[in-house]
């Protein structure tokens, strides 16, 4: 999840005289490929009237599901809402120990805690950001008691799940994908969606599957977790007005659901076109004379690494550099968008002190919080765009 007040113009700057400026994305071009399609499907649940867990919805779950090779989808009202119900119905109980990892967006922790869990930060590998199998297992050594390990496939790219499932199978420990970034990612070729008991996505705006504002999904293999997160989205209830514990009230919406069938249809094309983007990058980079070996920069920048077994759909598309802010300033200055995701680790957020980590207790994710940017990447930027965002990055090694 990504909180941004306009999601078309997050990350950029203010136009300067010049050529247009290069967005970190920009809706207004998808829009302007299928809009048609939108307007006709959110025209026919109009028609209907039938907005709340309307027959879209149960359509999108099924298409969802089957794209993620899950036997379930379940719809719900936001990707953090997703989090909640994947942990709720697999079995997380309050004061259970959740491991996860230090370097993600708020909701990952947040989710947790909403859950009367405990969250058990480790580290990362700074290779690809998330969650370090040896953090893990270390982790474990400190609090054997932990219940489910929330791994995050950040950026797009799935954790190291092999490693993850070998820490987790001699702890009888539940494992819940964090896939907000992932839709379409696939891990040793099983997509994101079907490695754990459960897995919640986002399809926030900024997400490679987007709403047209906020909802999310849960997948599972598991017939009674399926059964209990339908029930915890609706209050709680199987039966109209008879409620068995206390849910929440967080149902996909049918106008998203239909905006996101709608989207479903041209995921694929979309996910190789950012990976295409993402090739060219590298390429672009590489003869530029800016890149560095990884996974720490020293004076040009480390490109993101992809794991041979892992299938990357690039939601971000995320550097390293030592003078990070100053090169996000020189870009700016250019015209040209990007965005830190993320400034804060999770252990050094305010609203998170209470859990007594200290700065210099996860040093990876500190200093990638330092070092990492994301630049333009999205199915419509054009080839000449991606070459401006180069050359001002060359020059600014010059």
């Amino acid at each position: 999840m990504t909180p941004v007040h306009n999601v078309i113009t997050s990350g950029q700057p203010a136009a300067p005289a010049g050529p247009p400026p290069v967005p970190l994305l920009d809706l207004a071009r998808e829009y302007a490929e299928i809009g048609p399609e939108i307007m006709a499907a959110v025209e026919a649940v109009f028609r209907s009237q039938r907005f709340i867990l309307g027959p879209e919805v149960a359509a999108f779950e099924q298409a969802a599901a089957a794209r993620c090779g899950a036997a379930e989808a379940i719809g719900c009202a936001s990707g953090t809402d997703a989090l909640w119900l994947a942990m709720a119905a697999s079995g997380v109980q309050p004061g259970d120990q959740v491991l996860t990892t230090a370097f993600s967006f708020f909701a990952t922790a947040s989710s947790i805690l909403r859950l009367g869990a405990v969250p058990v930060l480790a580290d990362i590998d700074p290779r690809t950001c998330n969650l370090a199998p040896a953090a893990a297992s270390l982790a474990f050594e400190k609090h054997p008691g932990i219940r489910a390990i929330l791994p995050v496939h950040l950026y797009g790219q799935c954790a190291d799940w092999t490693a993850l499932a070998a820490i987790a199978k001699p702890h009888n420990c539940l494992l819940i994908e964090d896939a907000a970034q992932a839709m379409g990612a696939k891990w040793d070729r099983i997509p994101a969606g079907n490695l754990g008991d459960a897995a919640a996505f986002s399809f926030y705006p900024t997400k490679n599957l987007s709403a047209a504002g906020e909802a999310g999904m849960v997948t599972t293999m598991n017939a009674a977790i399926a059964r209990r997160a339908r029930s915890l989205r609706t209050h709680g209830m199987e039966i109209r007005y008879h409620h068995e514990e206390i849910g929440w009230n967080s149902r996909l919406d049918t106008v998203q659901a239909a905006v996101l069938l709608v989207k479903l249809r041209h995921l694929d094309a979309w996910t190789e076109r950012r990976r295409a983007l993402a090739t060219r990058y590298d390429e672009l980079f590489a003869n530029a004379g800016v890149v560095e070996p990884g996974p720490y920069p020293e004076h040009g920048i480390v490109l993101p690494w992809i794991d041979p077994r892992a299938h990357h759909v690039f939601h971000q598309y995320v550097i390293r550099v030592t003078r990070r802010d100053e090169l996000r300033a020189w870009l700016a200055e250019r015209g040209i968008g990007s965005e830190v995701y993320y400034p804060v680790a999770l252990h050094q957020q305010k609203a998170l002190a209470f859990l007594g980590y200290r700065e210099g207790d996860f040093p990876e994710s500190e200093r990638a919080a330092r070092e990492v940017l994301a630049l333009p990447i999205f199915p419509q930027l054009r080839d000449d765009e991606q070459e401006r965002v180069v050359n001002a990055i060359r020059n600014f090694f010059v």
